[in-house]
């Protein structure tokens, strides 16, 4: 079975900075030798996209995102992205856990997780143009401290920079989303997601990760709709939905090897299920992304 890519974390200057800045131009003209950024690709890293200038499209997850000056993407690590042709112009902030977690606080570090977990809403970002402004001064900043030679204290004045631009986003998105107070609740839904992420082709109950995780099915619900306004058994065949999509598209099995793939006992329940939550086909959907 062809795996879908994964791009690894490497920055241009030293891998020790375990962060990189780099231009949408730069990225839309490179020509890699070990992928293609015009398809589906998975990060290993966590990437802040700011676009300055221009219109384009953008594909995480295989949701199509329109972009404009102002659009701001919040990618997480495992996500799949795919470029589009375009002439904007943004700059794109890239960075591993090393770079941040382990240096913030345990407040930070809960924005920071909420702010790139696509399941807790949309990656895109569109900000105002006062907003704009002020994250093109703190994108001045970083830029300004990035391209500093033989600077030990640049490194440290972009990680807080960074953290300042993760907290002025969240902060951002809070104003239109529901922001989760419950850390309990919170903790236990990560724990939740983790589990279905690993485990969601073998087990798709929700008794199973309510046992795992010791609470009530009762209470896995509560904690589903705290969170994300959903019931658990939603958020697992959305979390499978994707993982279906992974393999429609980044592998050579076919149809009724994905189906058994997935956990499906008969290919026929397996086509159900997916038009059921999708509206279209296997098929159909793997030909879209052909385009």
């Amino acid at each position: 079975m062809k795996s879908i890519k994964e791009i690894r974390f490497k920055n241009k200057k030293t891998n020790n900075y375990f962060f990189d800045l780099v231009s949408l131009k730069d990225i839309l003209d490179l020509k890699p030798t070990d992928h293609n950024q015009y398809e589906h690709h998975k990060v290993s890293f966590y990437i802040i996209a700011i676009i300055t200038d221009n219109v384009g499209k953008h594909t995480i997850n295989y949701n199509e995102y329109t972009y404009k000056k102002g659009t701001v993407f919040t990618i997480r690590k495992n996500n799949i992205q795919k470029f589009h042709s375009s002439n904007a112009s943004g700059q794109f902030l890239v960075f591993t856990e090393d770079f941040i977690i382990q240096y913030a606080e345990n407040y930070e570090t809960l924005k920071l997780r909420q702010l790139f977990n696509e399941m807790l809403g949309s990656p895109k970002i569109q900000l105002n143009e006062s907003e704009f402004i002020e994250t093109q001064n703190l994108l001045s900043q970083i830029q300004n401290e990035f391209y500093k030679e033989n600077d030990e204290f640049a490194i440290p004045i972009i990680r807080s920079l960074v953290q300042v631009l993760i907290l002025k986003l969240f902060r951002i998105k809070a104003y239109s989303h529901k922001t989760i107070n419950n850390r309990n609740y919170y903790s236990k839904f990560i724990e939740l997601q983790e589990l279905i992420e690993e485990n969601c082709f073998e087990h798709k109950k929700v008794n199973y990760y309510a046992h795992k995780i010791g609470v009530t099915s009762k209470t896995l619900n509560n904690i589903t709709q705290n969170i994300i306004e959903k019931s658990t058994k939603a958020f697992i065949d959305e979390i499978v939905i994707l993982q279906i999509k992974r393999l429609l598209v980044n592998s050579q099995l076919s149809l009724t090897e994905i189906a058994y793939e997935s956990g499906f006992d008969l290919p026929t329940n397996f086509f159900k299920y997916f038009r059921k939550h999708t509206g279209q086909s296997p098929k159909e959907f793997k030909e879209t992304q052909k385009k």
